[in-house]
């Protein structure tokens, strides 16, 4: 397996496509590219539709999706992995990887199946043996594509297997975001790949945030309306408003201001599992709150009897989170060697989060090498909280592949 990946900040399209496809095919070598990912910037975006032609014009490739983002990233000869936020730019990994099929697909909303439809109707829009153990990569629009559908679908006919990906951002609201897949250029709906064969992809969804206050059971609730918790540790509910304010007063004078404007619920994603660390919530917006019934307005829907802890996010807490997952990644596998990645960061994060330029791709970089890494911006980003796969915000989701049981390393740039 060969991973490259090439990043041109040229302004004009056609040298940003002449110098990454060229310098992906010099690096590639001998080898064939069997798969690509591209991702361009907001700024070419009166010219998507050119795009397609001019890469065909110079490159054979089988399989090639990609979409547009408020920012790209990708890999500089001098200085290894950046995001340019706001500047013309074109990101194009290309992967050699034999023993690999792959299964590229374009969906419009109006052809998924209803959600009560059996696992198989899932599977003919795909294309995809579910005994193949696939691996997916997603990019959707996002006003079009009924995503959160498509990942409860895939979940229910591919239980188990990792879906990274985002949405497509960098357009004004409703102005198709740009969606690319072999030779077609869309302005709606999904495209992805299903991988399967000698390839596996571990992800890692960095949420960014820190917990605050105890642990809570979810005593009362409809819906998306939380009414009544119980600290694990009590015996004794009270409102979910009561229960918050409590966990506010127990902060630092900066913390409680901080909560202000960065407070959101955790909710655990198992009910079986004891021992809850960080990466084990599913994070969602606090998004009203009625003082009449002590009642919260959250993201998501909530069940008795769950569990959520409350979690405050800052540049800081974002830092530390992606640090954290990314040492743990390290622990459990640190004789696999990565040929190559994608990152799907939220425009919420970048230089805007952390006041200086290339903060998590260069932090991949420092953890895991300088693995051929792209990826974009986006408007929501998809990947697994325990065995299911959601539609996260203000997040950085990564998809890692190298061949199964490496333990010999890859060739990769």
């Amino acid at each position: 397996m060969r991973w490259v990946n090439v990043l041109s900040l040229r302004p004009s399209l056609e040298a940003a496509v002449e110098e990454a496809v060229n310098l992906a095919q010099e690096r590639l070598g001998e080898k064939t590219a069997d798969l690509g990912f591209m991702f361009i910037s907001s700024a070419f975006a009166s010219e998507y539709p050119r795009l397609l032609p001019l890469i065909r014009e110079r490159l054979a490739i089988d399989h090639l999706i990609g979409c547009g983002g408020g920012g790209i990233v990708g890999m500089q000869p001098i200085g290894g992995a950046k995001e340019v936020e706001q500047e013309p730019a074109f990101s194009l990994s290309l992967a050699h990887i034999p023993g690999v099929t792959v299964r590229s697909f374009h969906l419009e909303a109006d052809q998924l199946p209803d959600l009560d439809s059996p696992p198989q109707a899932w599977v003919d829009c795909v294309g995809s043996d579910p005994q193949s153990q696939p691996c997916f990569i997603l990019l959707a629009d996002p006003f079009s594509s009924r995503i959160n559908d498509l990942l409860q679908g895939l979940d229910f006919a591919y239980a188990g297997r990792p879906k990274v990906g985002g949405l497509a951002s960098g357009r004004s609201l409703r102005g198709g975001c740009g969606l690319f897949c072999n030779d077609r250029y869309y302005e709606s709906g999904t495209v992805g790949v299903a991988l399967s064969g000698a390839i596996e992809m571990k992800t890692i969804v960095a949420q960014g945030c820190r917990p605050i206050g105890p642990i809570f059971q979810v005593v009362e609730g409809e819906q998306n309306i939380l009414l009544k918790l119980m600290a694990t540790e009590e015996t004794r509910s009270s409102s979910a408003l009561d229960a918050l304010q409590s966990v506010v007063r127990s902060l630092s004078e900066t913390e409680q201001a901080l909560a202000q404007h960065s407070l959101f619920v955790g909710l655990a994603h198992s009910e079986f599992q004891f021992e809850l660390r960080p990466g084990d919530f599913l994070i969602r917006n606090l998004i009203g709150v009625d003082p009449r019934v002590g009642a919260l307005a959250i993201g998501d829907r909530v069940r008795p009897g769950q569990r959520l802890q409350f979690h405050l996010r800052d540049a800081q807490t974002s830092a530390e989170d992606l640090r954290l997952l990314l040492e743990r990644y390290g622990e459990e596998s640190a004789y696999k060697a990565v040929a190559g990645g994608l990152m799907f960061s939220c425009l919420g994060r970048g230089v805007g989060l952390y006041q200086e330029p290339d903060f998590d791709a260069q932090l991949v970089q420092r953890y895991l090498g300088t693995l051929p890494l792209g990826g974009f911006f986006c408007n929501g980003e998809i990947g697994p909280i325990g065995g299911s796969t959601y539609l996260h915000g203000y997040t950085s989701s990564f998809g890692l592949f190298y061949p199964p049981n490496d333990r010999e390393g890859n060739e990769n740039t």
